[in-house]
């Protein structure tokens, strides 16, 4: 089976879940024994999976710090312009929807080239690509949908183009993939798809996903050694992800139990607000910010923590509190959540229920039989959802919509 695949980021340049999804997936499904022709933009360097990986213009690659902003798939019209100035060489073009055409510009000849038995697109970004190489090839189009403009916007005001784009492609595709039950709930009510058209596959992790054991780990590993609590956030610093419940869940837990520090890892558009909020709190002598870390050093922070948050808002499924759980660390997510239809042994509160968040926060804090109980439990729950199983389904997809396709 050859699978030409169309995405936008890919590690180790990518902002968050989305290319850590598309690595892990395009990784399995060659272990699975499929031809995977994985799609990018441009050229720059990325992770090795044992895909054959294409780059739509190849003709000026970029170096590691101009990919690490341009790949990101939640990359802003301010930084686009910031990169137009400082990259002219580059060509980006006048706004990130430019780009997004440029790509599907080239996807027919890129198309051409490869070939392939089935079109697998991932997200908006990468819809138009994948809809003129059906149009070229003439075979089945699967849409991926890890996240919707709905998500991304916390069901605010969503961006009417992004919109356009993912309902046009949703209903063009011959299958969509949806990332958990969440996120085909949101596709039937928001985006009118055809619910008969929609497969569920469940995001999913490897163990060896989890890295093995910076100045930041010495000093939580000092704190905890006198009896402080290391309450963790991963995530992008957007409204989506819930960063400023998480801090008002911080300030309720710091009034019954002081010896306490929230840290947060991540970056983002929010990234002031956050910083700005825990010093109107009046917590931010115990609000430990980050930045975006990745891999190792990720990994010795979910160590380091006796729990993980995720208080996002909307999210379609999110890798976070596998990757803690496989580092041995117990997790509380929000209801709002795909990864909560996979995880059992989790507490769970609804996102704006600081309160329960507090109550939950300190029990685990408080309870060390708690904590290891949510942490054995929890990391088998983790260890059954594997990218193997997500590749298998999703080879399913692909052979059923290749004969449904020669019988037409």
């Amino acid at each position: 089976m050859k699978v030409l695949m169309y995405g936008w980021e890919f590690p180790p340049h990518n902002s968050g879940g989305l290319g850590v999804a598309c690595y892990g997936l395009t990784r399995a499904l060659v272990a699975e024994g499929a031809d995977v022709r994985f799609v990018l933009p441009r050229k720059y360097p990325v992770a090795e999976t044992g895909a054959t990986m294409v780059f739509a213009d190849s003709s000026q690659p970029l170096d590691e710090v101009q990919a690490r902003t341009y790949a990101s798939g939640y990359i802003t019209e301010d930084d686009l312009r910031f990169l137009r100035g400082k990259y002219p060489e580059l060509q980006y073009g006048s706004s990130l929807f430019d780009e997004v055409l440029r790509y599907a510009a080239l996807a027919p000849l890129v198309a051409l080239e490869q070939g392939g038995d089935v079109i697998h697109v991932h997200d908006w970004l990468a819809i138009p690509a994948g809809l003129a190489a059906k149009e070229t090839l003439g075979v089945p189009l699967i849409v991926h949908v890890h996240a919707t403009e709905f998500d991304r916007t916390g069901f605010g005001v969503v961006n009417q183009g992004i919109y356009d784009i993912e309902r046009r492609g949703m209903h063009e595709a011959d299958k969509v993939v949806a990332v958990s039950a969440y996120t085909r709930k949101i596709l039937i009510d928001r985006y009118q798809v055809d619910p008969d058209k929609i497969e569920v596959v469940h995001n999913g992790i490897d163990a060896d996903d989890s890295a093995v054991a910076s100045a930041v780990e010495g000093e939580l590993k000092r704190l905890k050694e006198v009896g402080w609590g290391v309450v963790l956030f991963v995530g992008r610093l957007t409204l989506q992800k819930g960063p400023d419940y998480f801090l008002k869940a911080a300030q309720k837990v710091l009034a019954h139990r002081p010896n306490t520090v929230f840290v947060v890892s991540g970056s983002g558009d929010m990234a002031k607000h956050i910083i700005d909020e825990a010093a109107r709190l009046n917590i931010s002598d115990q609000v430990l910010f980050t930045g975006f870390l990745r891999e190792k050093e990720l990994a010795r922070l979910y160590r380091c923590a006796d729990l993980v948050v995720m208080p996002s808002v909307s999210e379609p499924f999110g890798i976070v509190p596998l990757e803690a759980l496989l580092n041995n660390t117990p997790v509380l997510i929000s209801k709002q959540s795909g990864v909560a239809e996979v995880v059992r042994n989790a507490l769970k509160t609804d996102f704006w229920d600081t309160d329960e968040m507090t109550n939950k926060i300190i029990a685990v804090l408080d309870h060390p039989a708690l904590r290891e109980t949510l942490s054995n439990e929890g990391n088998r729950d983790a260890r059954y959802q594997v990218w193997r199983k997500v590749a298998s389904r999703c080879m399913m997809i692909y052979t059923k919509l290749v004969k449904v396709l020669s019988r037409v």
